[in-house]
């Protein structure tokens, strides 16, 4: 329940943005007591989590305090798995973009220099992240307390890290992310290349944090976790991909558990449709129920309905691209005839854009027609290379029908891996439920 509510706290912070939210206004939308909410605000502040934000004009009484979300105190990682390249971003607490990478990448190539790309690529990515604070990582550990947060602002004492690594107090927080001597790194072993945790040197330096090849010793300071989505199908509760299309291999290997054991954060696992709906729905102004529906690499959909992203019960809601529409079609590699998704990449691949357009708008007009969604959202690398031949397309295919829904193309270049990122962020707010396969990491709780 303390969690609970600091979630319903936080998610009001992070909502009221830059302005702030006094006390009184959160004990009022809460429910809270104002005594319960002192005692949550003061933790968050102890925490780097919550700072003032001035006071506002009094209207007959003590003038109130207005408080803030400190976007800078924490971070999450998204990381997007298509079949032929590897998209890394990393949001902060606020769910703004502070870094991204992008790098080739074969799918098909194996789990072994999948996982190594990605690792890689998240310990590139880290050095973005200078200043932010410890956060508590939630996996299976003791989370310690956390300073301020901001460029070169000081860190608090950073506890034991949850992986049976206890990290001593972090020096300043600058440029490169420099630790204090005070981080013992657990098993021996001297710092290579990859990764951001040495025992006392600098972050920037890329070493192997004491611990074996292919492992990381410890949850990185201030980063809750990585989310990953990659096509699916597959089983986000055990995160365990399934027989993804043209790559076979993959299914049923731990992706989620082989991915944290090597970075040494919790991760979360997902389709990519449904982590871009995922973040595409916690927009402001987004509609309650509505179709993503991306076109890259593959075709598939991600729904959101009561504003929560439907998965279903083995996450093989949206699977869009493998709808059959022509019995007699041409074979596809799920097993299947005449898919939307072959259909429509045979029409990209002859540089017919139009006619994809048709099948794409035969796909979404489908979607509005068996869940009644307000929207369409169209999106993916192929849809946002001609976005009105796309947008044109699945409106006359919806208007042709007399459907409703409205057809809007989102133009986020990274949709898909900030939506991962949101597998994680989501949950500290509320707004979500926990994908972790563990406890999911918590902050003010």
């Amino acid at each position: 329940m303390r969690s609970h509510n600091a979630a319903l706290v936080l998610d009001l912070l992070r909502t009221a943005g830059r302005e702030g939210i006094s006390r009184l206004e959160l004990a009022e939308r809460t429910g809270l007591t104002p005594q319960a909410v002192s005692k949550i605000t003061a933790r968050l502040r102890s925490e780097g989590l919550a700072a003032d934000a001035g006071r506002r004009a009094s209207t007959g009484g003590k003038p109130a305090t207005v408080l803030r979300l400190v976007p800078e105190a924490a971070h999450a990682i998204g990381v997007h798995l298509d079949r032929d390249e590897l998209t890394t971003v990393l949001l902060d607490l606020a769910g703004e973009r502070v870094a991204e990478r992008r790098a080739p990448l074969d799918l098909g190539a194996g789990a072994e220099p999948v996982l190594a790309a990605v690792r890689a690529e998240v310990a590139a990515l880290l050095p973005a992240g200078a200043g932010v604070t410890a956060a508590r990582p939630g996996a299976g550990g003791e989370g310690g307390s956390v300073g301020r947060a901001g460029a070169g602002g000081e860190r608090g004492s950073a506890g034991r890290a949850g992986t049976g690594v206890e990290r001593g107090s972090v020096g300043r927080a600058g440029t490169g992310v420099e630790r204090g001597s005070g981080d013992r790194a657990g098993i021996g072993g001297k710092g290579g290349s990859g990764d951001r945790a040495g025992a006392g040197t600098e972050a920037g330096s890329a070493g192997r944090a004491g611990a074996p090849e292919g492992t990381a010793s410890a949850p990185r300071a201030g980063v809750l976790g990585v989310g990953v989505a990659m096509p699916g199908p597959l089983d986000h509760r055990a995160g365990t991909p399934g027989r993804v299309t043209g790559f076979p291999q993959w299914d049923g290997f731990p992706l989620r558990d082989e991915l944290a054991r090597r970075l040494g954060l919790p991760v979360v696992l997902d389709k990519d449709t449904n982590a871009a709906a995922l973040g595409l729905a916690l927009r402001p102004g987004a509609p309650g129920s509505f179709a993503y529906v991306h076109l890259g690499t593959g075709l598939g959909a991600g729904l959101v309905l009561g504003g929560a992203v439907l998965r279903g019960g083995r996450t093989g809601a949206g699977e869009l691209g493998h709808q059959t529409v022509q019995l007699d079609g041409p074979p596809c590699d799920c097993g299947g005839r005449g898919c939307l998704e072959v259909l429509c990449l045979a029409a990209l691949a002859r540089g017919d854009l139009d006619g994809a357009a048709r099948v794409l708008g035969t796909g979404a007009a489908n979607l509005v027609r068996l869940l009644d969604v307000d929207r369409v959202l169209l999106g993916g690398r192929a849809v946002l290379a001609a976005p009105e031949i796309f947008a044109r397309g699945t409106r006359e295919a919806l208007t042709g029908l007399a459907l409703p829904a409205d057809v809007a193309v989102t133009t986020a270049p990274h949709a898909v891996a900030e939506g991962a990122a949101q597998l994680v962020l989501a949950p500290v707010f509320g707004t979500q439920p926990s994908g972790f396969g563990v406890e999911p990491p918590t902050v003010g709780a």
